[in-house]
């Protein structure tokens, strides 16, 4: 990505729904210089999706927790497939050190969250599981 890219995606985090011709002016480039380095920054995987944060009034109120998971040798390939199905999981990756798993979470109440803990708890071959809950928000740079 050049200085030109970096800006045009810069403008884009702050607000993805401006116009082409919105951005392009505020680029100092043609509105189809803008349109063909979004397609190139599209076709290349730089961006990868628009999309949409929601204020706190607007969300719905959703209790989180990062679960730490240690998996038995070959079992993550399933435990992965069983984990695709639980809506409740909103990302999972893969780490390095004691755990196999990072899972984020989220459940609309505590008893709710508590039952998707103690079902990934359970799955055939997971060793063992740290849930964090996370509490406040801090620092929030995730779009």
């Amino acid at each position: 990505m050049d200085d030109l890219d970096k800006a045009l995606v810069a403008l884009l985090i702050a607000d993805a729904r401006q116009p082409l011709a919105t951005l392009a002016r505020k680029l100092k480039v043609a509105r189809t210089t803008v349109q063909s380095r979004l397609e190139r920054l599209e076709a290349t995987g730089a961006i990868v999706g628009y999309t949409l944060k929601l204020g706190a009034e607007a969300a719905r109120p959703l209790i989180r927790a990062s679960v730490l998971v240690s998996i038995e040798p070959r079992n993550q390939a399933a435990i992965l497939t069983r984990l695709r199905t639980l809506p409740e999981v909103e990302r999972a990756f893969t780490t390095s050190g004691r755990f196999d798993l990072l899972l984020q979470v989220a459940a609309p109440t505590t008893e709710q969250l508590d039952s998707v803990l103690d079902g990934i708890g359970a799955l055939p071959g997971v060793k063992s599981s740290e849930s964090l809950i996370h509490l406040t928000t801090r620092i929030d740079r995730v779009a």
